[in-house]
């Protein structure tokens, strides 16, 4: 869950349009050897410029051009995150490129600010994968690159152009440990005297997607929708005014130590923990179901543009979805793989249930919730 992405991203990705301050200080920074500035004689002649496989000649060229590349430079990843860890080794195996992962707990706001600081040198990030209201706010930043599998992703989550694609998602949830606390029957019960100082959120949503969606679904839970989330918002404030809100971004350590014995994240990341803690519980609220996915995209300042476009094959080819799938996410292309009988089954059976129609918020939608959030959060939780 990135909490800071920490075993799981917990401080979560990061779904806010408004830049987070730029306090933040890249992990080892302070002893990490000074970047060398990227030499474009090293990357791969005009892969900066190739927006399918087709346009560097054909799959074997890209992965040529990608081996000789060598490196692949990801940010961002937790290895428990919707299965990244596994994602990241395969493909190093499968291709012989190494991939530097960098900050795995770091946010999506995080990487955009790494992009910034490092542009230029050969550590700056190849590829992104972001939350909504991150990715939206900054797609001057992205290079436009159609996968081959890019027919059998709905056209309602890609781009057009390729700028981006969405990758995996899932629906928000609530985990909660049994043997700690009752089990919620809806997101209102989280303000009973049981709860006193239990609930924990995935990370700032002003800047993790995990927590941004987690105010949505509480929004949906007490009369607001996803073109007003203010009722969300209050909701956290009569948490806190309750003491029921506890200021901890969750982690694997949390959860297991008993810390953070209740949870609103995604449910792939709350699922990861059942098994690891026979007492831990995942519940989807039916009455305030709300989807999401995240968003992958190419940098165009890329120091390695072969291998970052390689990536993205591997990750939506039918091995890479099967690998989120491993990890309890959903991928996107999911629908396709079920007719044409390449998806894990077993795997697929796995995800937890749910019901009704989910809320996923459009891109003004997302833009406007991310805008009062900037405004009202932190007067409704400090």
């Amino acid at each position: 869950m990135r909490t800071t992405r920490t075993s799981r991203r917990f401080t979560s990705r990061i779904t806010a349009a408004v830049a987070a301050a730029s306090a933040i200080t890249l992990l080892g920074a302070g002893c990490a050897p000074p970047a060398k500035t990227a030499d474009p004689a090293a990357s791969t002649s005009g892969a900066a410029t190739w927006t399918s496989a087709q346009s560097a000649g054909g799959m074997d060229a890209l992965v040529d051009a990608a081996k000789k590349e060598g490196t692949l430079n990801v940010i961002a990843l937790p290895p428990d995150w919707a299965n990244y860890g596994q994602i990241i080794s395969t493909f190093e195996s499968k291709y012989g490129i190494k991939v530097d992962s960098a900050q795995p707990d770091a946010a999506s706001q995080d990487e955009i600010n790494a992009a910034d600081q490092q542009k230029g040198t050969d550590r700056a990030p190849d590829v992104f994968d972001l939350g909504q209201a991150v990715a939206l706010a900054n797609t001057a930043k992205f290079a436009p690159y159609q996968v081959s599998t890019w027919d059998s992703i709905p056209t309602n989550f890609k781009d057009s152009s390729g700028l981006w694609v969405n990758d995996y998602g899932g629906y928000m949830s609530i985990g909660y440990d049994t043997a700690k606390v009752p089990a919620p029957s809806g997101v209102k019960d989280l303000l009973k005297p049981e709860y006193k100082g239990k609930v924990a959120l995935n990370g700032d949503p002003t800047q993790a997607g995990a927590a941004f969606n987690g105010v949505v679904m509480t929004s949906l839970a007490n009369g607001g929708s996803a073109d007003d989330i203010q009722p969300g918002i209050d909701f956290f404030a009569d948490l806190k005014k309750a003491g029921n809100f506890l200021p901890t971004d969750p982690t694997s350590a949390t959860i297991e130590s008993g810390q953070t014995p209740l949870v609103i994240d995604w449910d792939y990341l709350n699922a990861a923990e059942s098994a690891k803690i026979s007492t831990w519980k995942v519940t989807v609220p039916s009455d305030a179901l709300v989807g999401g996915y995240y968003f992958q995209a190419v940098s165009k300042d890329a120091p390695h543009p072969a291998a970052a476009r390689l990536w993205q094959e591997f990750l939506y080819s039918d091995e890479g979805q099967n690998l989120f799938l491993g990890g309890g996410a959903r991928p996107v292309r999911a629908d396709a793989m079920q007719k044409a009988g390449t998806i894990d089954a077993a795997a697929y059976g796995k995800l937890p249930p749910v019901s009704g129609e989910p809320t996923i918020l459009t891109t003004d939608q997302s833009t406007k919730a991310a805008d009062v959030l900037s405004k009202e959060w932190s007067k409704a939780t400090s």
